[in-house]
């Protein structure tokens, strides 16, 4: 396998993690106070737009030539650190 495989599986793998914690925050906010409620719903709806996007970068990143891989690869980074600082702030406002 491929480092650019490894790579793809990797974040594969990382992305439905985040879909199941992302899961479980909308679970949280479904059981949240009604004046936390909707602005968990929105924060929620957030978070699985950028999820989508990443998923869309990262399918880009399979069917890319060798060059631009390491292009994709870092906009990939950036897509996965921001999904995971969205998440963060997130839960920390269901756990207040």
């Amino acid at each position: 396998m491929s480092t650019r495989d490894d790579y793809v599986k990797k974040m594969h793998d990382l992305l439905d993690k985040l879909n199941a914690e992302i899961d479980a925050l909308a679970d949280k906010a479904e059981h949240a106070q009604a004046d936390v409620r909707e602005e968990a719903r929105e924060q929620i709806a957030q978070l699985r737009t950028r999820q989508e996007q990443a998923r869309e970068k990262l399918a880009s990143l399979r069917g890319a030539g060798e060059g631009a891989w390491e292009d994709l690869k870092a906009g990939m980074e950036m897509a996965k650190e921001a999904i995971g600082e969205a998440i963060a702030s997130a839960r920390s406002r269901f756990d207040k």
